[in-house]
């Protein structure tokens, strides 16, 4: 049973969102600054039109085991916007991969720049031992709360228990990418998880491409165009650019390459 400061925390946090939307409607206000959802960001890549770019993403080839996945976004201040499925319930994909894709999308957000993005694939060098980010994946534990609160039936819903709330937490392996708008504004995280890592990744981006929010300024990638995976470990395990990836399968590495082509970026 919850003692009477966690449900006073929770109503805290959940009276602060909820109002913040409800006072914003009343004024009109479609751009939210603070501790309250970007509205903007909840029409854009809310509920419905990130289940439809998540399945769509899902259905292509991506190298991995043809899994179903999990999806979430977060806005610029890491509030979670949505969190959705693509199975028939929420546990056709495995229930673990809930909170990883939510974590990989505040991860996505928290450490991009509007003049830099990095997707979490891009961290996995740097945080190994000896790397130049070693215990980044320690930093901003997951808010355990808000991660498991609420009536699992919910979860994946428009109602899961996560929206409105800070997830916090910290990946460091494929299927996390920053987003950014039209003017080049980063706005938030999207977050993949439910397969293989590296198909994670190419998922993500498809469905920032499909959500036309990948404006990406620039990136360690490609000659620092983008964000995209990159594969450069070589047979001693150590990266080139020092923000490698492992492989996962032959199939995942071609299409995760590819992806600056068959779904490039905007500028």
């Amino acid at each position: 049973m919850l003692g009477l400061h966690s449900l006073s925390r929770q109503a805290v946090r959940l009276g602060i969102a909820v109002g913040g939307l409800a006072a914003a409607a009343a004024c009109g206000d479609n751009t939210i600054s603070g501790p309250t959802l970007d509205l903007n960001l909840s029409r854009v890549a809310g509920f419905h039109s990130l289940k439809t770019a998540l399945i769509n993403a899902r259905k292509e080839a991506n190298g991995g085991f043809d899994l179903d996945m999990w999806a979430a976004v977060v806005d610029r201040n890491g509030l979670v916007v949505a969190v959705v499925f693509t199975g028939a319930t929420s546990t056709d994909q495995w229930p673990g991969s809930r909170v990883i894709a939510a974590q990989k999308a505040n991860t996505a957000n928290a450490f991009s720049l509007p003049h830099l993005a990095l997707s979490t694939a891009n961290l996995y060098a740097a945080t190994q031992p000896g790397g130049t980010l070693f215990g980044l994946q320690e930093a901003n534990p997951t808010n355990e709360d808000v991660a498991y609160g609420g009536n699992a039936a919910d979860y994946g819903t428009s109602t899961d228990f996560m929206v409105g709330k800070r997830i916090g937490g910290t990946n460091v392996f494929g299927g996390g990418v920053p987003l950014y708008n039209s003017k080049g504004t980063l706005v938030g995280g999207l977050g993949v998880s439910g397969d293989a890592s590296c198909a994670d990744h190419n998922i993500a981006w498809k469905m920032r491409h499909a959500l036309e929010l990948d404006y990406v300024p620039k990136g360690v990638a490609d000659g620092g165009k983008d964000d995209n995976i990159i594969y450069d470990f070589d047979l001693n395990g150590v990266s080139a650019s020092g923000f490698g990836h492992p492989e996962c399968s032959k199939a995942a590495t071609e299409i995760g390459n590819a992806l600056p082509t068959t779904n490039p970026i905007r500028h």
